[in-house]
């Protein structure tokens, strides 16, 4: 058994959480040995969006893949880095929208694919996630038939799941489980306690969580997601000012990189 570690990180939520990642995520690749890493950057411009200095910082933090979901396109300045950096990603069940949502990485001998897809319940009705899951795995299998050497192991598939509903989530991860190795959820920002084996070998948790302000409603300030939940008004959402470090959220996955099948998973 080659066993590697796949290190998953929960949305960034704004300075705070930049500044958390960069803290937190070189101790913990080296601590723990960690071959490969995909970030939620999502909301690390302020809580809504990305611009190219966050992303870069998350890249220089330790990220391999950087990816998104429905905040992505707030900033339309960031677009171009959606077109020219093929690390970072958007949601591929987006119809005709810049960039990409698949990603091949070679590192350390083991071959890297992310898919980040988003969910359709309680969001906007994009492409079925469910659908664009298969076109995408079916280019992987394309890729690797195309390999001079028949004796490469399978690529390594990691599924961001960028989702508001839990039913979705779960119900995504049961139709790519034995597909793909690890499938995470992100979008909720609250950490799940559900993380834990598929029966045919793909690891799964509902939500990362997120990295950012932990006294905070999901990163924001509490005053004001109160006085918009409470009387229904649409006060511009802020960044919670604490004067408090950040913490990280997310998981740690083992697998097997010859058969791609996961072996554990924890939070951390």
């Amino acid at each position: 058994m080659n066993l590697v570690r796949a290190a998953m990180i929960g949305d960034v939520v704004g300075a705070q959480g930049l500044e958390a990642l960069e803290t937190k995520l070189p101790s913990l690749i080296q601590e723990h040995h960690i071959g490969f890493v995909t970030v939620n950057g999502e909301n690390a411009a302020d809580g809504f969006g990305m611009t190219e200095k966050d992303f870069q910082r998350i890249i220089a933090a330790g990220a391999d893949v950087v990816t998104s979901g429905n905040h992505v396109w707030e900033k339309r300045e960031f677009w171009p880095v959606l077109e020219n950096e093929k690390n970072m990603l958007r949601p591929a069940n987006y119809p005709d929208a810049p960039g990409a949502g698949f990603a091949r990485v070679e590192k350390n001998g083991v071959t890297w694919i992310v898919i980040n897809l988003q969910g359709r319940e309680l969001m906007s009705a994009i492409d079925c996630p469910f659908q664009c899951f298969n076109r995408c795995f079916e280019q992987t299998k394309n890729f690797v038939t195309t390999q001079a050497d028949a004796s490469v192991a399978s690529p390594i598939i990691i599924v961001d799941f960028h989702a508001e509903s839990t039913r979705e989530k779960e119900a995504l991860a049961y139709y790519a489980d034995g597909r793909a190795s690890l499938i995470a959820g992100t979008h909720t920002h609250v950490q799940t306690a559900d993380e834990r084996i598929l029966p045919k070998g793909s690891a799964y948790i509902t939500d990362l969580g997120m990295t950012g302000i932990n006294d905070s409603v999901i990163g924001m300030n509490p005053k004001i997601c109160l006085e918009r939940v409470r009387k229904q008004v649409l006060y511009h959402m802020e960044i919670a000012a604490v004067e408090k470090p950040g913490q990280m959220q997310g998981i740690i996955a083992e697998i097997d990189a010859d058969t791609g099948t996961a072996v554990s998973i924890r939070r951390i």
